[in-house]
């Protein structure tokens, strides 16, 4: 046994081997070995996601299971299968979720960032003020170049809420950087009720918010959601 556990730490393989064994009927060596093989892919994939997830940060989970996608209009380019296969990511495009509060642009974006994790994407999940606040920290922590390799290593960024909530100039300077980082290198997804010529009120610099609209939506789908707050449909209180 001292051998095998020697072998199986040096091959970096499960700690949980001899328990995928016993359960591995033998009928003969290939069918044996092809099993065990998978058995172990399988269990690494799943520790990835699980590490994937956390790293991703995601404020709840949610899936396209039941999800409607009525009174939201899409680009002529893009249908729903598109946007499940995640073809978006694979040619390095954005996504512009636009609409009014509680429609159900958040959950989209959450939902298309937990399929892309379970395809072995690298996902981070911000809100524009939480990445803003996460970038200025950086800085004074003299830890931003640190902060910018995560952020280089993610195939989907889903920055939600953008426009909510007014940006410092040094916060607008800064998130314009990660803008310009991504910039056919990765995706974003964004979640907006704020329409494109509204967006200098909350970045307060026109040349800035030019430079990051003509970036953004070089490669960019909109979606647009024409319909009611689902919460407030559903809302216990009416």
């Amino acid at each position: 046994m001292a051998t095998i556990m020697f072998y199986q730490k040096k091959l970096r393989l499960s700690p949980n081997l001899t328990s995928i064994v016993e359960l591995i009927p033998f009928n003969d060596k290939e069918q044996f070995i092809l099993e065990l093989l998978t058995s172990l892919y399988e269990e690494r994939r799943q520790n990835i996601i699980t590490r994937q997830m956390k790293v991703a940060n995601f404020p709840v989970v949610k899936t396209l299971d039941d999800y409607s996608f009525a009174g939201i209009r899409l680009p002529d380019k893009v249908s729903i299968e598109d946007l499940k296969n995640l073809t978006f990511i694979d040619n390095k495009e954005n996504l512009i979720l636009y609409g009014g509060v509680g429609s159900g642009k958040t959950h989209l974006g959450i939902a298309l960032g937990i399929m892309a994790v379970k395809e072995e994407h690298v996902v981070l999940f911000f809100t524009v003020h939480e990445l803003v606040n996460h970038l200025v920290n950086a800085k004074e922590q003299a830890s931003y170049d640190k902060f910018m390799k995560k952020l280089t290593k993610a195939h989907l960024i889903v920055l939600d809420e953008w426009g909510y909530l007014p940006l410092h100039q040094e916060g607008a300077r800064l998130l314009f950087e990660v803008i310009s980082l991504c910039y056919e290198q990765r995706s974003i997804i964004i979640t907006t009720n704020i329409e494109f010529s509204h967006w200098k009120n909350f970045l307060f610099d026109e040349k800035l918010t030019a430079a990051i609209i003509d970036r953004i939506v070089h490669h960019s789908h909109l979606l647009f959601y024409d319909r009611s707050s689902y919460r407030r449909e559903h809302a216990l209180m009416k």
